[in-house]
Formats: structure tokens, C-alpha cells, sequence
């Protein structure tokens, strides 16, 4: 039975724009900066400790705690160093508090499917739940279910007395300090990077001061200066200046017209221990279209380049609004497994510029992907994905896709380049491609090549996929019709071609078969016409194929 499809949407365009610079301190401004780090550092986390110590608060609760821990700050450094601390501490509650409702929404989920495959017999069923195949795999699951349940019961009270677990700096980078060798890491090494990353420099912006932000200033001409905190005035001055002007290199205009507007920039200043590297990021949030268009309003403007996610490739389509693909396929490298943070996210940015570069030059207005959502099939884990050799390769494809990377990079680069972004449902897109659209286009592929007498891409499943995608994001059907159009039109140049799958029924006993022959021939006004030749599927030529190389 299938399943019910969800509708279609248009991704919302980013809320904010995020920019990064690096900075060039000399040795006596790094040691300044490490110390107001390390001290505004430790206010941070003593706040944070507050914070969670009172646990569930309703607006009027969570209005005087900051009020009152605010004013305890304020003393030790600054108005504004205790406002930005307050309100990232309150941040950072909320998101543990997040993190644990998602880690019982996982736990629930596991522990439900256990609890259903344990309670059925080994070898056999219990309606349509199947048990596990021996008794010694049923044990096993037995005990990871305690396990599970276990682990719930905890998160059930933490939830219950709102009091989460946080570790400022992270929790993995606690736990390697036992297992230093297996990380690569001396005793000092690990010390530098905990130091690091304990530091607390960020400051939030305000309209209507010098430059949006008197924290963190970073003026027209490109000087920056830190407030120090109180206890660090007389060792450092009122306020700390870097000598080495910043200079951004990506959106360097938009920056500077909110900097002489005095309109609020978020500042947050890091430091990389691997590279020895200072970093200076600015953030503000960007005000929402006046008009999002309806996926109606898109279907009908123009085509859409589908893209189906794969493990280690893109592949993608161009689909008119009538539903049939335009062009080549366009096949984008994409390997992002075992890669660093970095180096992965630089991957999926190159991949996504070849995707809007593609989609611009055939005069896209949108790119459609699939609404991928793995969090209930990693919840379950080998329960849904299956088991073996098999199974385990493809829970390891799913954990290497990126897929959340790739749909908020790719919904903030199209927007900035005037695309818009379409979720489908993922549902039977590659199984349907495949049935109904694979084989056709391998034909028109093969032909386009003995026309024009060149090279032309191969199409595999996961372009029938990415077609698939893109009539979907046409709100059209995928599936198309095995025998053609009703009421007599099979012969008509244009429609989709006639299976020649031998699904008809047999004569009944005492009529005479018709030959194929004349099936195939309409009545004319001389007799029998010859029947019409079929036009290529798709209608594709030379001048349709895209410049791109797979």
C-alpha cells in the first residue's frame, strides 16, 4: 500500500547572513585577547551554572533571573559584557533543553520498534510484526531494549526537573582527555584547545550606536577595538585596539552600509589552535521577502533543475514546466566522508555554485530537492535499515549524506543568487524514475548521440530520480501511463510510448485476434493510413544540452 505523499513547499530563505575574516593581532594584543577570553570566559560559565540551577521558568522567572544576574555581572565587567552573557546563557539553556526533547523523541522511537520485534516469537510473526531469527539475536536485543529503557528513564527526569546537563567547551572534547593517544593529542595540546574553547568573546549589537555594536566596535575604516571588562581595566586599559585594520572580503559592501547606518552587527571573535589562527565573525539578520512565491506561482514560471542527493555525487535534470527534462544530465561530485568540518563544507559550496551556475544558464527560477529527513530511520537504526552486510552499508551511506549541510547551504547560496529552493516528498521518487523514466531517456540519450555524432553523458537511476524530483516540484504525477492516452489517441504523435509489456487480455473462445497490423492503422478517408512516427521523447536537440561536463 503507499503511503500518502506530503505537498510540496518552498524552502524560506534564510534569516541572517554570517560573514568571516581573519585577524592579524601582534604577540601583546593575542595575550590580551586570550586574557579578556578567559576571564569574561569564566563569567560565562559560572552564569550558566545559575542559570541551570533554577531550572523551568515562565517569562516572568526568566525576566528577573537575567535582571538580577545581570546586575551581578555588571559589576565584575560591563552593562553590555553582562547583557551578551546573559542572553547566551539563556541560549544555550534553551538548546539543551531542545537537545534533550530530540534525544526522548529518539529513545521513544527505538525502544517502541525493540519492544514490538521482542514481544513477537524468534522465527516467527505476530501480525505483521516479524520477530528476530534466533533466540541468541532476540537476547541480544532484549538487553540493548534495557539499555535504551534505561537511558529514557533518565532523560524523562532531567526533562521533569529542567535542569540539563551542559559541559562549556563540549562534551567530546571532555572525554578525549582520557583518550589522548587515540586523538592524536599531547597533555599541553589538549590543555591549549580546552583553554580555547572555554574563551567567551561575543558581543551582541544595537541599532542606533557608533557603528552597531560598542562592545565589539569595528568602524568604516576597519579598526577594531574591545571593551575590556572592569577587573581588567587597570592591566589593560579601557579598551583594547588591533593595529592591523579587518577587511572582509564577502559581502564587504552590505557590512559596511550597515556599519555608517550604526545598525546592529553581531561580533564574535575565536581562535583555531591546529592553525594558530585568530578569526573575527559578523552576524546580523536580514528582513523576509515581501512575497514568497506559491509553488503554483513557480510550477508555472519556468523550468526547475531536479537534484537527487547521493552518496558522493549529485545528480540533476532540467525540467520544463510541461514535465519533460531539457538538456543533458549533469552529474556534480560531491565526497564529503571522512573529511574535515572545513574542508567538507568548502565540498558542498563548490558542488551547490555548479548547481546554480547550471540552473542560471537555463533560466531556472528554482532547484528541487528532496525533503530528506533521516532522524526516524537512524532512531531505529538496523530495526528499519536493514541487517548484514547490506544493512550496515546503507545505515553507513545514510550517516555520510549531508543532507541537513546541503539543504540550509543550498537554500541560502540560491537565494542570494535569486533562485528559489522546492521540498518534495522523497517517497518512490528513485523506485518510479527508474520504472518509467530510466529507459526512455538511456533511448533519447543514445539517439541524441547517433544524431549529432558526439560523446553524450550516460544516464543512470539517479538522473530518472532527479526527473522524478522536478516533475514533482511541477506538482505533476511521476508515474506515467503504461498504455498511452484513453479513448483511442495511442497513435498520436507525442504521447508517451505504448508498453510492450504483453498485459492484454487473451480472445475470447470463437472471435478472430486482431492483427497487429491493424491495430496499429487509423481509418482515413482513401482506406487505412499508415500510422503517424512517433516524435523523440522529450523533444531534445543539440541546442538544448547543457555546456557541462559530468
Amino acid at each position: 500500500m503507499l503511503r500518502v505523499l506530503a505537498e510540496s513547499f518552498v524552502v524560506s530563505p534564510p534569516s541572517g547572513v554570517t560573514i568571516k575574516t581573519r585577524l592579524r593581532p601582534t604577540p601583546a594584543e593575542e595575550q590580551a585577547l586570550r586574557e579578556v577570553g578567559t576571564f569574561l570566559g569564566s563569567l560565562y560559565r559560572a552564569d550558566l551554572v545559575t542559570r541551570l540551577s533554577q531550572g523551568k521558568l515562565d517569562a516572568h522567572g526568566r525576566a528577573q533571573s537575567r535582571k538580577v544576574r545581570k546586575k551581578y555581572l555588571t559589576a565584575q565587567s560591563s552593562s553590555r559584557w553582562a547583557g551578551s552573557i546573559t542572553r547566551a546563557t539563556q541560549d544555550q539553556y534553551d538548546l539543551a533543553v531542545r537537545a534533550l526533547a530530540a534525544e526522548r523523541a529518539m529513545l521513544v522511537a527505538a525502544t517502541g520498534k525493540l519492544s514490538a520485534r521482542v514481544a513477537a516469537p524468534a522465527g516467527g510473526r505476530a501480525g505483521k510484526i516479524a520477530g528476530y531469527r534466533s533466540q541468541g539475536e532476540r537476547h541480544g536485543k532484549t538487553r540493548r531494549l534495557a539499555q535504551l529503557t534505561s537511558r529514557l528513564g533518565v532523560v524523562d527526569t532531567t526533562l521533569a526537573s529542567g535542569r540539563p546537563s551542559v559541559v562549556p567547551g563540549g562534551r567530546r572534547l571532555w572525554r578525549t582527555r582520557n583518550n589522548l593517544a587515540q586523538a592524536n593529542l599531547s597533555v599541553q595540546a589538549w590543555e591549549c584547545l580546552w583553554a580555547h574553547r572555554r574563551m567567551f568573546l561575543s558581543a551582541d549589537g544595537e541599532s542606533g550606536k557608533r557603528f552597531g555594536n560598542e562592545t565589539i566596535r569595528v568602524d568604516h575604516t576597519g579598526h577594531l577595538s574591545v571593551k575590556v571588562p572592569g577587573a581588567l581595566v587597570g592591566k589593560l586599559g579601557a579598551r583594547l585596539s588591533l593595529a592591523v585594520p579587518v577587511v572582509f572580503h564577502h559581502k564587504q559592501q552590505v557590512w559596511a552600509d550597515r556599519v555608517a547606518a550604526n545598525r546592529c552587527v553581531t561580533y564574535r571573535i575565536s581562535f583555531d589552535p591546529g592553525r594558530g589562527r585568530w578569526y573575527l565573525h559578523a552576524s546580523w539578520a536580514v528582513p523576509k521577502p515581501a512575497h514568497i512565491p506559491t509553488i503554483v506561482q513557480l510550477a508555472r514560471s519556468g523550468p526547475v533543475l531536479g537534484v537527487d542527493l547521493n552518496e558522493g555525487h549529485l545528480a540533476a535534470w532540467i525540467v520544463d514546466p510541461s514535465g519533460n527534462p531539457v538538456g543533458s544530465p549533469l552529474t556534480v561530485p560531491l565526497v564529503v566522508a571522512g573529511l574535515p568540518g572545513p574542508t567538507g563544507d568548502a565540498r558542498v559550496r563548490d558542488a551547490i555554485t555548479t548547481l546554480i551556475h547550471a540552473a542560471q544558464a537555463r533560466g531556472c527560477v528554482a532547484l528541487a530537492i528532496e525533503n530528506l529527513n533521516f532522524a526516524d530511520a537512524r532512531s531505529t537504526g538496523r530495526e528499519t535499515m536493514g541487517r548484514g552486510r547490506r544493512g550496515k552499508k546503507f545505515r553507513s551511506t545514510v550517516a555520510g549524506l549531508p543532507t541537513a549541510q546541503f539543504r540550509d547551504r543550498l537554500a541560502a547560496m540560491a537565494y542570494q543568487a535569486g533562485l528559489w529552493v522546492i521540498a518534495v516528498d522523497p517517497a518512490y521518487t528513485s523506485r518510479w524514475g527508474a520504472q518509467h523514466w530510466l529507459r526512455a531517456l538511456q533511448q533519447n540519450q543514445q539517439q541524441t548521440q547517433q544524431d549529432h555524432q558526439a560523446s553524450a553523458p550516460s544516464v543512470s537511476g539517479h538522473h530518472a530520480a532527479a526527473v522524478a524530483i522536478g516533475r514533482r516540484a511541477h506538482t505533476l504525477t511521476v508515474r506515467r501511463k503504461r498504455n498511452g492516452p484513453r479513448h483511442g489517441q495511442r497513435t498520436m504523435s507525442g504521447q508517451p510510448p505504448v508498453s510492450r509489456t504483453p498485459n492484454r487480455a487473451s480472445p475470447r473462445p470463437g472471435t478472430r485476434p486482431v492483427p497487429p497490423t491493424a491495430r496499429s492503422r487509423l481509418p482515413g478517408p482513401t482506406g487505412t493510413t499508415p500510422r503517424q512516427p512517433r516524435k523523440p521523447f522529450a523533444g531534445q536537440t543539440g541546442q538544448d544540452s547543457l555546456l557541462l561536463s559530468p
